[in-house]
């Protein structure tokens, strides 16, 4: 049976479509970054393996792992090592003030709100770099103390309908080690979880803020580039709990552009 020329292209058209559906996102590469100047966490090592291994389940994504800053440049570096332009995103499991030069500083900065790009920040990412206002600026906020230690933190789902946050409960209680924020805005930021301020102590000499508002978890537009932060982590356990993986899943996913969510910053909800 002969086929008429305008139903063959009929058919290679739906036949293309239909392959653009089911083809698979093109894998990401992540670079993980393990340094850490000062207080060194016992869940790092941990931590960057299980990002690894994830990617792997998943399928999603390859991991490079380092535990210093030489990657962090545009820069063509030697023999096979790889700079920025080899990545997606950048994650942070870090501490103090890594080994960074100006221009590696401002390729940094770049590649995330020039370039596009997407960072994650775990736990003490927000421990680093405390005197550099424009990494400050990126994040979102900067670490002022942990006025209850590691405790168990009473959470709130505040924004339930954005990727890996689903599988909590509305409020739940998870033995973590959470800090309190400094040049931190709700303005700046779309909070994703925070502390019960009903729950937690706010009357001790280290809790600063007066606004009861301890986010523990949000994500920002910088620029063009995403960027991702939680400040749970601490604890290596933690890192073994399916609802915390398949949150870093959809951190990781959200930030290297495979998922999208709504960004825009929202007030604390009224009575908190």
């Amino acid at each position: 049976m002969k086929i008429a020329p305008r139903t063959l292209v009929i058919i290679a058209v739906l036949s293309a479509f239909s392959t653009a559906r089911s083809a698979p996102p093109q894998k990401k590469h992540i670079l993980v970054i393990g340094e850490e100047k000062g207080y060194r966490h016992e869940s790092v090592s941990h931590a960057m393996a299980t990002i690894e291994r994830l990617g792997t389940e998943t399928g999603l994504w390859d991991s490079t792992i380092r535990t210093d800053a030489e990657a962090l440049t545009k820069k063509k570096l030697e023999y096979n090592a790889k700079n920025l332009a080899d990545f997606d995103a950048v994650l942070f499991f870090t501490g103090g003030d890594l080994g960074m030069d100006a221009q590696q500083k401002a390729d940094f900065l770049s590649f995330i709100h020039e370039d596009g790009k997407g960072f994650i920040g775990i736990h003490s990412a927000a421990i680093t770099f405390v005197d550099w206002p424009e990494y400050g600026e990126m994040i979102g906020g900067y670490y002022d103390e942990h006025p209850w230690g590691t405790f168990d933190a009473p959470i709130i789902v505040e924004d339930p309908a954005f990727p890996g946050m689903q599988q909590w409960p509305k409020s739940f209680v998870l033995r973590d080690e959470i800090y309190q924020m400094r040049n931190y805005s709700r303005d700046k930021v779309r909070v994703l979880m925070r502390l019960d301020a009903a729950k937690i102590d706010i009357g001790s000499k280290n809790v600063h803020r007066t606004d009861r508002d301890f986010a523990v978890t949000w994500a920002r537009m910088y620029g063009k580039g995403r960027v991702y932060y939680t400040t749970l982590g601490h604890l290596e356990d933690n890192w073994d709990k399916p609802e915390f993986r398949k949150m870093l899943i959809e951190a990781i996913k959200w930030a290297t552009g495979i998922t999208s969510a709504d960004t825009t910053p929202r007030p604390l909800p009224r009575g908190q």
